[in-house]
């Protein structure tokens, strides 16, 4: 496989990650253009299963949901993913808002930054990154998602099993959606 695009883990403050990746016979082009349309979350992706773009303030949707550097992201997650999409029951439920922290669509890269709690609290980075595998040519989906400060103890403990088996149903259902003709 092809080196990864994720940028390098550059210290070691962060309690825990999780990640995955997968190759997508797809262009890498089309499976961008998945990744960055938000609103369409819902049809296809087992895990984030609604990602909406929001005011800071009002936490209200913006009309316009396409993605920009600093802008808020309301995100709900299916702890519990299954094959197919599907909203998830009252005890699976995860709830995040973040703010985009970075975004290179000339190096198919964007990521995410929790924005719920003090940086010591809580600290969250998700990346999502794609880049060409050398060897099959194929698009390489890779995501990963590093937490640090106090809570992030509690969420290893009581979510880190789940955020990896939700990580890989994304990485699947990605694949699953962008490889259809």
């Amino acid at each position: 496989m092809s080196s990864s695009n994720l940028p390098p883990l550059t210290t070691n403050d962060h309690v825990f990650s999780a990640s995955s990746s997968i190759l997508i016979d797809a262009p890498i082009d089309k499976v961008w253009s998945i990744l960055m349309d938000f609103p369409k979350y819902k049809d296809w992706n087992t895990f984030a299963r609604s990602m909406v773009l929001v005011d800071d303030y009002t936490r209200l949707p913006f009309t316009d949901q396409t993605p920009e550097l600093g802008k808020h992201i309301e995100i709900l997650a299916n702890m519990a993913p299954k094959d197919v999409p599907e909203d998830p029951s009252y005890w699976d439920k995860g709830n995040a808002y973040a703010v985009i922290s970075t975004l290179e669509p000339e190096i198919y890269r964007v990521a995410w930054t929790a924005a719920m709690y003090p940086h010591f609290i809580l600290n969250t980075v998700r990346t999502q990154a794609l880049s060409i595998d050398e060897a099959t040519g194929k698009t390489k989906y890779e995501n990963r998602e590093v937490f640090g400060g106090l809570l992030a103890y509690i969420v290893k403990f009581v979510a880190g099993a789940k955020l990896v088996k939700g990580f890989a149903g994304a990485a699947e259902s990605l694949k699953k959606h962008a490889e259809k003709k």
